[in-house]
């Protein structure tokens, strides 16, 4: 078998990138070839930057190239909305309307899996709900993403705090990063205490 080619070993790199068939990656490779050496340049620094430099904020589990992510600095400390990913954050931040902080717990529970609850960031989320009035579980509609609402919500409502579910706007087995702003924004605005 002979070697890759530059072209065929981009193609082959950019296959591995979410939906990204071997059609759309020829034709981003194309793309690539076309650009000027400035903005090939660019492209390979912002990636290079990313990787050097992004990791997961110490509070949240958010991404942020700093310690502790913007949104855990700046906003309202005592709504938490617990999502499954980091995309997740991305998601609903698109709806522009919510103003509390996140909670990633980078998983959700999978017994099946071998996930359990100390394999995802509950432990984490736990030590920070001093002075929280409400947390609201945004984890997807499948099986582990509700399992991961219900043993959240057992374990935070003997505290006292509100715990809520993210409402109707999002089809069961769907994922929170796939849905638009306005089912978003109806399934915030809907949820229901748990």
């Amino acid at each position: 078998m002979s070697e890759l080619n530059s072209v065929e070993k981009l193609v082959s790199m950019l296959t591995m990138l979410p939906s990204v068939g071997k059609k759309t990656a020829a034709r981003y490779a194309y793309r690539i070839i076309n650009m000027s050496g400035e903005q090939a340049n660019a492209l390979i620094d912002s990636i290079r930057e990313v990787k050097e430099k992004v990791h997961f904020c110490s509070v949240c589990g958010n991404f942020t190239d700093k310690e502790i992510c913007d949104l855990c600095e700046t906003r309202d400390k005592s709504v938490i909305c617990v999502v499954k990913e980091p995309k997740d954050v991305t998601a609903l931040e698109r709806m522009g309307t919510y103003k509390g902080v996140y909670h990633v717990l980078h998983g959700t529970l999978d017994p099946l899996m071998g996930i359990g609850p100390d394999n995802i960031r509950i432990s984490e989320l736990m030590r920070r709900l001093d002075g929280v009035k409400e947390v609201i579980i945004a984890t997807n509609t499948d099986a582990s993403g509700e399992a991961t609402a219900q043993y959240i919500a057992r374990l935070i409502k003997p505290m006292g705090i509100t715990v809520t579910r993210i409402g109707s706007g999002l089809p069961v087995n769907s994922d929170i990063e796939y849905a638009d702003e306005m089912t978003l924004a109806r399934a915030m605005a809907d949820r229901k205490a748990i």
